[in-house]
């Protein structure tokens, strides 16, 4: 007759599941389940990502728009996935590779049905989208509805994990805010007289809109945001059709823009008890990339990967032979490449490109 199993084996198996479970997700935090309390404490920093095409993993997708807000198509997506993702690029975004290097899984649009585990993070960006709700309305998730999808994402956190839990991760987690473009191109492209005649008011308030959405999130218990300055969007292939240069006038706007965006960061870390922030030099980074792309290792800085006209500044499917030889892999958007080598300086750059921490520096000593 076989022995009974003493209780000091059942013990011993209790004891290393627990103890093995643990040192995994100290090593692997992504194999931790999202329910279990032990991996919470020790899994990285959650990313909550805002923005608009630049950061949008495929939300434009499941939204009644027109193809102008979408990159579900090929040739989007063929160095990385090998498939169009809805990503605006070749490959992998600036988000991507952050959540990578804080060793996360890539975390897919919030909009696609059945993803729930939001103790990784989530991500609320849509491409097109503007920090004022009146840019491209309709067509878009603006980022005053990201921030209500947020504040859903919270509800369930607290319902799933308790208040306390949930307010630990939620303050634990980086917002990464990478928007505002569109906000100038759009009321350009319509020839706007606003913009044209007070820019340095609208510039305001669009600063102002961008405010109170951070000061929400803060509310709701975040912390630590990284918030970088636009990019001279007047270089971009699509606008320098008109003009054989930059068009200065979108990039006047987006230097007023960067002039205020520290100062309304620094005055946020002055008012508000823990807030922390990092902003990097997006302009500078992509500007040096477009006059010099041989710097960098590029070979062409102001022609489009795929297009059609002049630097392929309209759209077109087709694609080159090698878009990690470009800065831009469509009119607007940057390849995988470029996405890649600015993402290392968010991560790890050095006060001249990302200050006043950088965003390793947030994620894992503060």
């Amino acid at each position: 007759m076989a022995r009974p199993v003493s209780h000091h084996i059942s013990f011993f198996f209790f004891f290393f599941f627990f103890f093995s479970s643990t040192v995994l997700c100290l090593i692997f935090p992504t194999l931790c389940w999202a329910d279990s309390s032990p991996c919470l404490q020790q899994r990285q920093t959650p990313p909550f990502i805002f923005g608009d095409s630049l950061s949008d993993p495929g939300n434009n997708n499941y939204i009644n728009n027109t193809s102008q807000y979408r990159a579900n198509s090929s040739p989007y997506g063929i160095t990385f996935f090998k498939y169009p993702t809805g990503r605006f690029s070749d490959g992998r975004l600036v988000s991507d590779f952050i959540t990578e290097f804080a060793e996360l899984p890539l975390i897919p649009p919030y909009l696609q049905p059945g993803y729930h585990r939001y103790t990784d993070g989530a991500n609320f960006a849509s491409g097109g989208a503007g920090i004022l709700v009146e840019t491209n309305q309709g067509s878009v998730v603006c980022l005053k509805t990201q921030l209500e999808h947020f504040k859903n994402v919270e509800g369930k956190l607290r319902r799933k994990l308790g208040d306390a839990e949930a307010r630990e991760l939620v303050s634990r987690a980086v917002y990464l805010m990478n928007i505002g473009s569109n906000d100038y191109i759009f009321p350009l492209a319509l020839n706007s007289s606003i913009i044209k005649l007070y820019p340095q008011k609208y510039v305001r308030m669009v600063i102002g809109n961008l405010t109170s959405v951070i000061k929400e999130m803060y509310e709701k218990g975040g912390r630590k945001f990284w918030v970088p300055n636009l990019a001279p969007f007047g270089c971009v292939p699509g606008l320098r059709v008109s003009n054989n240069s930059c068009l200065e006038e979108a990039n006047a706007l987006a230097k007023l823009h960067n002039q205020e965006l520290p100062k309304m960061l620094q005055k946020l870390e002055t008012q508000l008890k823990g807030f922390k922030y990092s902003t990097s030099d997006f302009y500078g980074f992509l500007i040096d990339m477009i006059n010099f792309p041989s710097r960098h290792g590029l070979k062409e800085g102001k022609m489009a990967c795929i297009g059609v006209g002049p630097f392929r500044g309209g759209r077109s499917y087709g694609a080159c032979k090698d878009p990690s030889e470009y800065v831009f892999f469509d009119s607007v958007h940057p390849t995988e490449t470029v996405n890649q080598k600015f993402a290392s300086i968010v991560w790890n750059g050095n006060r001249n490109q990302t200050w006043p921490h950088n965003l390793k520096e947030l994620v894992e000593t503060i």
